[in-house]
């Protein structure tokens, strides 16, 4: 396991969600500081909190963002990059993993408080598995 995947994980088991644990770990090497990445990458865990989008996902997609996004309107080419990396890495993860969807991953709705608690060693597992794997995928890309 890489240094960032550990971090990630210690995070994770930290009480910050999947997409802070993802995203966090790759902030200075983008030029943000980890405690604005961690706030701003707080409301993508649990797939935006209505379980669509995995946050590990959402995670490393802002550290595509983060590396290739564009910062100036006209700058076509580096959207277009933008776009076709991103692409790369969710189709790699969704390959490895079978899906990007949270509550696929969780087999329940993130919503529901009763659920949640009943499944909270599930989303422990489950969770820091593809919190380590999207860190993992990040780097073998390049990142």
């Amino acid at each position: 396991m890489s240094a960032k995947s550990e971090k990630a994980a210690e995070l994770f088991s930290s009480n910050f969600n999947c997409a802070q644990s993802v995203f966090a770990v790759f902030c200075e090497d983008y030029g943000m500081d980890i405690e604005t990445g961690l706030k701003v990458a707080g409301a993508f865990g649990g797939g935006l909190r209505c379980g669509e989008i995995c946050g590990a996902v959402s995670g490393g997609a802002m550290v595509v963002g983060l590396k290739y996004g564009q910062t100036s309107s006209e700058d076509l080419d580096a959207k277009a990059e933008c776009n076709m990396k991103t692409i790369e890495f969710t189709d790699v993860f969704k390959e490895k993993f079978g899906s990007l969807i949270c509550r696929e991953f969780l087999g329940y709705d993130v919503r529901d408080a009763e659920a949640r608690e009943q499944n909270r060693h599930k989303h422990t597992e489950v969770c820091l598995k593809l919190v380590q794997g999207a860190v993992q995928l990040l780097e073998d890309l390049g990142y």
